[in-house]
Order: C-alpha cells, then structure tokens, then sequence
C-alpha cells in the first residue's frame, strides 16, 4: 500500500496521505537521480527510470517525440474533462558536485542536480502513484496528467518543444513545485502574479582597426569601446524604461586582446538581460539593441549582437495560486503557506502559462533551524528529503481539490 489506511485518519483529512514505506522507496528514487544527473536533452536514463516506475503502477506512460521527457494520464481520460497537468522539471547542471560526506552525490564528473530537478521530478512520480491508487479506489473524479519536462536549464527552455509535441493537449491548468533553500521543510511560498523574471541571453561582439597602444588615436580602442559597452548600456536602460519593471543588464564574461601593448581588433561581451514586468519583457530586445549601437558608435566600433530570447516571467493565476493555498492548508494548516518575492532568476514553466493559466509554488527544502545557506546552482546544494513528502501531498491534495471546483 502507498497509502495510509483512511480507518487511521480523521474524517476531514484528505486521502492522498503517503505511508512511510512509498516516502521511503521516493527517497531512494530521489537519491538514484542525484547520482546519475544527465543535462538537457540527455537524460535518458532519467526517463527510463520514471517510465519503468509508472508501468509497474500499471500506468501507460509516452515518451516525448524528442527521445526524453514523458506524459503520463491518469483518471478518467475521454471524458471531456479538462486535465490538471503536475509538471516537474528532470536535468541537472553541468557543474560539479561538491558535497562531501554524501553517500548520494553526483557520480558523474561535472554534473550535479544542483536546483532540485530530482525532488521535483521524484514529487511528480510519488503524486502519481498515490493518484493511481485513489483512481483504483474511485476517489479521482477528474483526470490528471504528469508532465516530466526536458531541458529546462537549456534556453529558451524544453517546455517550448514539449509544447510543441502536445503535452497541453486536453489540459486545463497546471502547476509546479521549485526547491527552496530559504523556506524550511513542511511549508511553501506562494505569491500571486509574477514570481520568477524573464530570463535572456546576449552575446555583443565588437570589432574595429586595431595597432599599437602608443597610438590609440588612429584606431579604434576596442578594449575601451568594450569597457563603456560594459559599464554605460546598463545605465542608459535604466533610463529608458521604467524602473519598476525591473529591466536589467548583467556581464558575465568579456573579452579582448592578447598582448599589453598591442590594441585588438575585437572584443566580446556575454551577459544576460532579466526583467521582472512580461510588457517590458517584450521590448526588451530593441532597447538593448540601441542601447549598444549607440555606445559602440561613439566609439567607432562595429557592433554585432547576438540577442537570445530565453524565457518570460512566471505569472501565477491568481485562482490557481489559491488552489494550491487550500491544498497546503488541507495538509498541514494555513500557517504552512508564506507570502514569497519575485526571483530574478528564469523558469521555463513560463511557457506553459502562455497556453493555460497555472501556478509554481515554492517548495521548502531547508532543515529547520539550519544554519549554513545551500543556495541554488551550487556544488553543496541538497534538499531536506522530508519535502518530497510535503510536495506529494499538495499535489494530490490539489488534484482532489480542482476536481469539486
């Protein structure tokens, strides 16, 4: 049984209530992705062990067109009724692991699930094994579909091609769960509208006659051009637009020149452009655009921009945002759900609210009263494994839920 018998529980609870042998056999799964993270698009062996889990259930999950990523129904499918999708994200990072001391960390060189993919992904699979029994049982009377998403770390996002191959077909909300090191297991944070920022990349290569630093007057001084592209575009884009929007510009890498006396003939510059309003985010690219154009022409530098569109913000509905409040509130008591910030950092599962309104609540992951901060995208990030059984229960709690609105 994955469930506890519903003779242990009060009338008013929700079924949908993990045993500890399910918690335990999801934490074993959880701890077999850690060890075996695979990037975007190649996570094979990920998709396998989902697939082969499900079909044990006795479920019929289908493999996305693209060879990872999966979809699995379950309820009553054909009976016209809209699906809530449960998406959960499945790559890694390409960075090491640096926990010591884990019995569990990365056995891969360079590549660590370093942002929770595999407690979002292992809270999608213990949701749907708890759901499949409640169907068995006749206490599921709206269909729910689980989504296992490619890529989301590889912009502009697996979500676009997952949509592409249909996996909103039939669905009328969804909604996610993202790992949170600032918010102690047992509670998650929800904020309605906007939650995550856009998210793109820029890539600004420079070039221009070079010569000799004795000289600079009869060149173009690519490393100074570069400098001011660097420094002014940031503050002329923060003179165009509304500051509220939060539209910002950050260098992550330049580059230029290869000897102290000798001015190049190039320079490079990589970065990425976050913007917290989705109208902003939209005219984004011409802004920055002329922005740079500008600065490079002072310097009679020509500019080539290489401006790669990412992701938009996250935008929780607001009815679906309540949706997931009842459904914490039903498992563990209203104070279980906190107010969260808007993140500058990109979820691709912006996407999918582009075609059907849905919700991302975050999840907490940190051990209460833990001191030490392990922030997302870091070699030392790991997860309290207590919220694998917290994201279980919202989901169900929530499926149950939608299906008497």
């Amino acid at each position: 049984m994955s469930l506890e018998s519903e003779a242990d529980l009060p009338g008013d609870v929700l079924p949908g209530v993990l045993s500890e042998e399910l918690h335990a056999e999801l934490v074993a799964f959880r701890r077999d992705l850690h060890m075996h993270p695979e990037l975007g698009n190649q996570e094979f062996r990920t998709t396998a062990a989902i697939k082969e889990r499900l079909e044990k259930a006795g479920l019929r999950p289908r493999v996305l067109a693209m060879g990872t990523g999966l979809i699995c129904d379950i309820g009553p499918v054909g009976d016209g009724l809209p699906m809530l999708a449960l998406r959960a994200d499945i790559d890694g990072l390409p960075i090491p692991d640096m926990k010591t001391e884990c019995a569990y960390r990365s056995t891969v060189p360079d590549r660590a699930h370093a942002c929770g993919h595999d407690v979002h992904t292992t809270v999608v699979l213990g949701a749907g094994l708890v759901l499949a029994e409640l169907h068995e049982r006749g206490l599921l009377p709206r269909p729910v579909r689980l989504l296992f998403q490619p890529a989301e770390e590889v912009l502009p996002g697996g979500a676009t091609d997952a949509i592409d191959c249909g996996v909103l077909d039939g669905v009328g909300r969804i909604i996610a769960v993202h790992c949170d090191p600032r918010v102690d297991v047992g509670r998650i944070g929800l904020r309605t509208g906007a939650i995550t920022s856009a998210c793109d990349r820029i890539e600004v290569a420079l070039d221009g006659p070079g010569g000799h630093t004795a000289r600079p007057h009869l060149t173009t001084d690519l490393v100074t051009a570069a400098a001011r592209v660097a420094v002014d575009v940031p503050a002329i884009i923060g003179r165009r637009v509304d500051s509220r929007s939060g539209l910002a510009v950050t260098w992550g890498r330049i580059e230029s020149g290869h000897a102290p006396n000798v001015i190049p003939q190039h320079a490079e510059l990589s970065g990425t452009v976050r913007c917290l309003d989705l109208e902003a985010w939209r005219t984004a690219p011409d802004v920055v655009h002329a922005a740079i154009d500008e600065v490079a022409t002072l310097h009679r530098a020509k500019s080539e921009i290489n401006y790669v569109r990412g992701v938009p913000p996250v935008v929780n509905d607001p009815v679906i945002t309540e949706l997931l409040r009842d459904a914490m509130a039903a498992r563990r008591g209203t104070d279980s759900v906190e107010g969260t910030e808007q993140s500058l950092g990109g979820e691709d599962f912006s996407w999918y609210l582009e075609q059907v309104p849905g919700a991302l609540a975050r999840l907490g992951v940190r051990t209460p009263g833990e001191r030490t901060v392990r922030d997302l995208h870091q070699g030392d990030f790991d997860a309290d494994e207590r919220a694998i059984t917290v994201g279980v229960e919202l989901f169900t709690a929530a499926a149950l839920i939608d299906a008497t609105r």
